[in-house]
């Protein structure tokens, strides 16, 4: 999906364990990604198919995220809700584990979420923009109009406000496609 990039830091190990770069700003501009992250973020999730989104924060305050697995494993899903994209409505979804490395960029102008795999799974992302409260909003994870197939193993796990977000038919997005028709 145009915006959406997995990414595979490439990881130096022996006997210890490993080192991987989690980011490197030179290195992505010379793949034509120039984000300048503010803000860290680090959430547990003890059960597994905890489900969390499918976020956004809205303009002024629109993030792009760089997410991946400290611990544990994830399936990390981004939908296009750019108005006038060719691929408004639809998602694209990977599997994030702490032994494969991958991080998923997601651009602003896409709804975030993830299920966990695994207990006690950790995910740590940046944030192009800082937290707003205001800005703060959520579509339903389960909504039958963007269809995603989360692959749970029973019933998903949610917060209060994720229960109580709407649907995609009621979502009047506010962000705007800007690449080429």
């Amino acid at each position: 999906m145009p915006g959406v990039v997995l990414v595979n830091p490439p990881r130096f190990g022996d006997a210890r364990g490993f080192f991987s770069e989690s980011w490197n700003s030179k290195k992505m501009s010379e793949h034509g990604i120039d984000i300048d992250f503010v803000q860290d973020n680090h959430s547990v999730s003890a059960a597994v198919n905890t489900v969390r989104g499918l976020h956004f924060q809205s303009p002024p305050h629109a993030q792009a995220k760089l997410v991946r697995c400290g611990r544990g494993a994830l399936f990390d899903v981004a939908v296009d809700v750019r108005k006038g994209s060719a691929t408004f409505g639809q998602w694209v979804g990977y599997e994030l584990t702490a032994e494969n490395g991958l991080q998923l960029l997601i651009p602003a102008g896409f709804l975030h979420g993830f299920a966990t795999r695994a207990p006690d799974t950790e995910i740590i992302y940046k944030c192009s923009d800082y937290y707003a409260p205001e800005c703060d909003g959520a579509v339903r994870f389960d909504d039958l109009d963007i269809g995603i197939d989360w692959g749970l193993s029973g019933d998903a796990v949610l917060s209060e406000k994720d229960e109580k977000a709407q649907f995609m038919c009621d979502f009047d997005s506010p962000f705007t496609f800007e690449g080429p028709a």
